[in-house]
């Protein structure tokens, strides 16, 4: 049955992944297959290459929203969903378009939307959270936390040596390294949300 409902949708996706939510897909890698979804009345249909598989919707046990900028692309977005048996699955914002290059795809922001909307019909009781982990969330806080102090260190050492050209810079790429980080962090912090209130800086 699977793989007759891929069969039917094969011809059309391309088209429709850019619809109105009930579809999407992204290249992870130059060379790797597409990952494909769409959500259908069965559930959430996933297939990359020759691995496809359904899940429904009351078998989805977590979902998590996250930024995750890279290179020159600062507007990408993760979602990782989990299955009640350990499966999981990762869908990116952008597909890859060179070694250094990715691409934003439209239609993730429905998709992502009109998941949530079909898990809340279905009466499912999945943990929504956005954010990174708070164990990884609290060590990248402690480790700005420490460079913040080392930056000091050498501001006030340039400034009592008479380095002004130093004190330049360590205030210029604080700026810089601040505005870059600010954005991760504030978007990243760990909570829990509802069905009807998905994170919209979460969001491409």
């Amino acid at each position: 049955m699977l793989k007759t409902l891929f069969r039917r949708r094969d011809a059309s996706f391309a088209a429709e992944a850019a619809g109105p939510g009930h579809t999407y897909a992204y290249k992870a890698s130059l060379i790797g297959a597409a990952h494909r979804y769409e959500l259908t009345d069965e559930g959430l249909l996933w297939r990359t290459g020759r691995r496809s598989g359904v899940w429904a919707y009351a078998d989805i046990a977590a979902i998590r929203l996250s930024y995750r900028p890279m290179g020159m692309q600062h507007r990408r977005f993760r979602a990782d969903i989990d299955h009640a048996d350990g499966r999981h699955i990762t869908i990116f914002s952008t597909s890859k378009q060179t070694v250094a290059l990715m691409e934003p795809q439209s239609g993730y922001s429905a998709f992502i939307l009109e998941l949530h909307r079909r898990l809340a019909a279905a009466g499912s009781l999945a943990k929504l959270s956005s954010g990174l982990r708070p164990g990884i969330y609290t060590m990248i806080v402690a480790a700005l936390a420490f460079v913040g102090l080392a930056m000091t260190a050498l501001l006030l050492r340039a400034l009592l040596t008479g380095e002004f050209a130093g004190v330049v810079f360590i205030i210029g790429f604080s700026v810089f390294f601040g505005w870059q980080i600010s954005g991760f962090i504030r978007r990243n912090k760990p909570r829990n949300y509802a069905f009807d209130s998905v994170p919209q800086e979460l969001l491409p």
